[in-house]
Formats: C-alpha cells, structure tokens, sequence
C-alpha cells in the first residue's frame, strides 16, 4: 500500500490539534479526513472505510472507547487499525483502549516525529494483513478450481513451495551480498567480525585481524575506460582476493573500490602482514580487460582484534585509518593501526573543526618566495604561499590543512582569499615601491575553484577591487586539474587568457605529463618541478628531462620557472638552458610581508652567471644590502647562507 493512497481519518474534537495533524499528514502525502465528534466520526466512516483512524479519547457526545466498540462490532469496518490519542497516560485508560480493540495509544501532547512512525508502523501491518487476505483468497479459489485434479494441484503446489524457498533463500543471499562481486556486504562482514570479536572475548588466546582494502588510483580506471570495464576489473580483484584466503576467512566489498578481508583464529600480527603482502603481490598482476592491460595496486590497512574492543564497529574505522595511512606513504603499501594513528585522525578532526572557523578568525597569513629572472639576475616576481597560524598549535604548513581543506570544500573561500590578499599585497608595493611595478604575481588554484561557475567573473572583480592589471597576475595549475573535465577547464582558462592573465603549469612532469593535451591548453608557463631540479647534473638523466621540458616549452611559445633552486651550479646550469626564472632557497625561502618588502627594497641583483667560484651580488638601490648577506662561494645553499647570516 503506497502513502500517496492512504486516508487517514482524524476524530478530535479540538480544532487546533486536527489542522496540527491535517497539517502534518498533508505534506507526508496522506489524504485526510476529519471529524470533531465520536457521532460524526462513526458517519464518515460508514461513508468511506479510511486506511486508519486517529481516534480521541475525550469527547462531548460519544467518547473514544465507544467509538471503537461500535466500529469493532461491525464486520465490514474491524480490520480498520485505530490508534488513540488521549492527554492521560495512566495504565488503566492504555489498558481499556487496547481491550476495546486499539491497536496503538499515544499521549498527548506527541512528538511528530514518533507519531509519523507508529502511523506508518500501522499502515504498513494493515497492508500486509491485507496482502495475506489476498493470498489466501487467491489459493483457495485455486484450491476450489482444481480440486477435481488433487494430484496434479499437489505436485504444483509442492513445486511453488521449493520456488518459493529457492527464492527466499535468493533473497537472504542478495540481502548479504554484494550484488557485483557476490562477495559479502557490510552486512555479513560484521556479523562475521562480532562472532570473531565474541570467541576473543571467551577465549583470550584466540587472535583476529581485519584488513581494510582501498585500490589505488581507481577512479582513472572508470574515467578513462567506463565504469563497465571497471566493474570487470572489481570482479577480477574480487576474485584474486578470495584465492588468497583460507576457508574460515572472509572477504567483503563494502562498495565502490573497499574491501576488507576478516583473518580468523591467527597466530599473531605477523600472519596479517603476510596476507597483505600475499594479497598486494596478486592484485598488482597485469589484468587483460577488452584489450586493455590494466595494471593496479591496493592500499591495505591492518587492524589486530581482541577482547580489548569494546565496540564492534572501532574494529573497521581503525583498519579504515590504517589503509589511509598506507595511502599516504605512498601506493602498494600497508600499515598497521596503532594508537598515534588514532589520536593522528582525532587531531585531524579538530583541525577540520577548527579550519572552518580559521577564516573568519583571520588566522591564514601569506608569505612570499622571490622568483629571479635568470637571464637579469633581478627580481621578477612573487609566488603568494598560504600558511595557517593556528592559535594552540602554531604556524601550520600547508602540506597539513590543504588535502583536507579541498575535501570539506574549504578551499574555495581560501583560494579566493588568497587571490585577494595576494594580489592586494602587490597594490600595495607598487603605491610604495617603484620597483615593484614590473613584478608578476603568482597564486596557485585548486581544482575545485576552476569548477566553480564564474570564477573568471570573480577573478574579475578581485582584480577590479585591488587595482593589480590581469597580466601581473599568474594562476599556477597542477597538470591533473588540466585532465579534469577537459573541455569545460579549456574553456575557463580560455576567459582568464582573454583577460591577459598568465596561467602556468606546476610541478611539470611529476604528474600526466602527456605532451600531447598541451598545445591545447592556453598556457604560457611551464614550471619544472624541485625533484628534477635538485638532482640536475649534466651526466644525469633528470638533467636531461629538464632540457627536455625546456625545449618542448620555447617550442610551444612557453616560459619556464625553475623551482627548488639551492646552488650556483643549478642556477647556472638552467641559464645557460634558457630558462627564464628560478626559484628557491638559493635566492630566498618564503617571507613573511614584513620580510618580502624588505627585499623587494633591496632589489638584489643575483649574478647567475659568475665566471669564477664566487657569486657577486649588489643593490641597485639601498647600500646596507651589501651587507645582507656574506659572499655565496660555488656549491653553498641558499638554506646555509641563511643559516650563516
């Protein structure tokens, strides 16, 4: 019986409380009927039999219990469901309502909620004692037409039975099931997980562990092949899983790309560790899919159960937390829960708590990393960097609050705010300083400020409100973000283009680094990211990657930025490959604003190109610069000379 057809008759005769529950019944989608005497309600239900009666005590005419008598007493109206509502709550008025042929009681004044249930609770008993009258109205007539042949009635009769338990033993496999794999659901897999949990409980030798199973980098497996060939690569993952397990163990899909896998009666940690290291060596076989060779891993998180769990469900969030710490040590990796992870995922609870409060406490700050023209030696511009000062734990690096600011959605409000102060920063220099009128800016987006419908309308206004012309300006992406809703993000970067903004790729070739989506992209600046840069020799092969993605940049009309800059012969080896900038400890680390336009004051002239083993350095324009830093000999970091000065 659907809610949309169900009429619900109110017999009440407080006019207030029937439009309350009119009310409330309406929008719940039920049709109602209403009645303010046990006389007039007894009429509308001869009228019209409605699916249930919400029945008053309390009376003028005829009270509540009379009014059920009477409809009891009648055949055609007794299965209808009556439940009553009355201001007492003494046991002999619960007790008479029920003797009369109440089927539920509910005291006034009631909690919407709690009635809507016990409504609902009640209708759907009706429909099924109605749907049981159906079906034994149906076999008996099936009964009456073949009685003549009672033989062949009794066999068809005993094969409905076995189809029927054949279906009912269907149904109580699909409930525990995963309908894909036809492993076990989240379901099954607890109930297994509290039978290991109650024999650790009774017997303090007995040891269990649940593994908790994530593939890594699934989502690119459905979005560049389909989700079809992803639920065949699930099954095939399915099924090299339970090749590795005994007979007693459990493996169970809890949806999407989780697994977790229940090791019963084992000898220690050492007997989990194993199974994971099994379970990573089948999974990452090639795997042939509709001619594809696919080629995955898995991040698996363990977790040693015992009587020392109090909660059945502590057992799965602490291999959960285990498989995220894999995740972050990198792919095909396992971890072992223990209680600093624990404590690890409390504290990043706060900081999300925290996080959404920290713009509105004006807690983020900005600090600024020089960028150098290699070719001038002068300063060329800033990269505006995010840092959180967190009043109990201090300054929080970006590497902490970033990844969890993009998954609570935090890190459109911050980018924009980043993209406001950065660029009223660079207002600001240039009102003060005259050489910073030729300086470029740099902010770093986030996917999800790309997706955001008219962001280029509100780079506009940011842009508008400070005063800094669009060309000044660079938005450094990550090459994933490019690969994300391609035609949608081309057409974006296409509007901040038409504005004369720069946009750059970051940290080039740590990520696709297809050559091939590129030139469609309108992208001015390549940057090559501090792996390559740190470990650039000439008898390298990262030096020759770095010449590479040189070349492939000056081809496409590009300008590279160099980061992780630390030594002289970095710097020198880059100039002399045409790199137009560097950046990194060799010339500064991020500084905060009081410290940024101190340099920027000082305008430091970086000769790049020192003919003997020593970098000279002057200041274009204030003397004590001179006496900033001591000289910088060949092969001395940046990161040291701070140290030194």
């Amino acid at each position: 019986m659907s809610q949309g057809c169900n009429t619900i008759l109110v017999v009440d005769d407080v006019s207030a409380n029937l439009q309350l529950l009119s009310d409330v019944l309406h929008r719940k989608g039920y049709q109602v009927r209403c009645a303010e005497s046990g006389s007039a309600a007894l009429a509308a239900v001869r009228l019209s039999k409605p699916d249930l009666i919400l029945l008053d005590i309390a009376m003028p005419d005829l009270d509540g219990y009379v009014v059920c008598q009477e409809i009891k007493a009648d055949p055609a109206l007794q299965d209808i469901p009556i439940i009553f509502l009355s201001a007492a709550d003494e046991a002999p008025d619960k007790v008479r309502a029920f003797e009369v042929g109440g089927a539920d009681y509910v005291t006034k004044p009631f909690n919407l909620k709690e009635m809507m249930a016990r409504i609902k609770h009640q209708l759907n008993l009706q429909s099924a004692r109605l749907e049981i009258q159906r079906l034994n109205i149906e076999l008996e007539a099936r009964v009456q037409r073949r009685t003549a042949e009672l033989e062949r009635a009794n066999n068809e009769l005993r094969n409905e039975v076995i189809e029927r338990r054949r279906a009912e033993k269907k149904l109580i496999f699909d409930t525990l099931h995963d309908e894909l794999t036809q492993l076990p659901n989240r379901t099954l897999f607890m109930e297994r997980v509290a039978q290991a949990l109650s024999c650790a409980r009774r017997s303090p030798c007995y040891q269990f562990a649940v593994l908790f199973l994530d593939l890594d980098r699934f989502k690119i497996v459905n979005d560049s092949l389909g989700h079809a060939v992803g639920d065949q690569l699930l099954i095939e993952i399915a099924r090299k899983i339970n090749s590795c397990l005994g007979p007693q163990d459990t493996v169970a899909r809890l949806g999407g790309d989780e697994f977790t896998i229940l090791l019963e009666d084992i000898q220690g940690g050492q007997d989990a560790v194993k199974m994971a290291e099994r379970l990573q060596a089948a999974i990452t076989q090639h795997i042939y899919l509709e001619g594809h060779r696919i080629v995955t891993s898995a991040s698996i998180g363990i977790a040693m159960g015992g009587s020392h769990y109090q909660q059945l469900q502590a057992v799965l969030r602490d291999a959960d937390i285990a498989m995220y710490q894999a995740k972050g040590m990198g792919r095909a990796c396992y971890a072992m829960f223990d209680q600093d992870m624990y404590l690890k995922n409390l504290r990043l609870l706060r900081m999300e708590s925290d996080l959404r409060q920290a713009l509105e406490r004006d807690e983020f700050v900005l600090h600024y990393q020089p960028i150098i023209s290699l070719k001038t030696g002068r300063l060329a511009g800033f990269e505006a960097l995010v840092r959180w000062q967190h009043p109990i734990d201090g300054m929080v690096s970006p590497g902490e609050f970033i990844a969890l600011s993009e998954d609570t959605g935090m890190i459109v409000p911050l980018g924009a705010w980043v993209l406001r102060e950065a660029c009223r920063q660079m207002r600001q220099w240039r009102d003060v300083y005259p050489a910073a009128a030729s300086l470029r800016m740099s902010v770093n987006l986030a996917s999800k400020q790309l997706q955001e419908p008219g962001f280029a309308q509100r780079v506009d206004y940011i842009l508008e409100e400070t005063g800094v012309p669009g060309q000044d300006l660079r938005l450094e992406l990550t090459e994933s973000m490019l690969m994300e809703r391609t035609e949608e993000t081309i057409q974006v970067l296409q509007q901040l283009r038409d504005r004369n903004i720069q946009l750059s790729i970051d940290d080039f070739g740590t990520g696709y680094s297809s050559l091939s989506y590129l030139h469609r992209f309108p992208v001015t600046t390549l940057k090559i990211d501090r792996s390559f840069v740190g470990k650039m020799n000439r008898d390298t092969e990262n030096f020759e990657i770095v010449r590479t993605v040189m070349a492939l940049a000056h081809t496409l009309s590009m300008e590279v930025v160099a980061e992780g800059v630390e030594t002289l012969e970095q710097s020198s080896q880059l100039r002399d490959l045409g790199c137009e900038y560097g950046q990194g400890y060799f010339f500064s680390r991020p500084l905060d604003q009081e410290t940024a336009s101190e340099f920027l004051v000082e305008t430091m002239h970086w000769q790049v190109d020192a003919s003997d083993d020593e970098v000279a350095y002057k200041s274009d324009i204030h003397p004590r610069s001179r006496r900033a830093k001591p000289v910088v000999r060949q092969g001395v970091s940046w990161q040291q000379l701070g140290e030194a000065g």
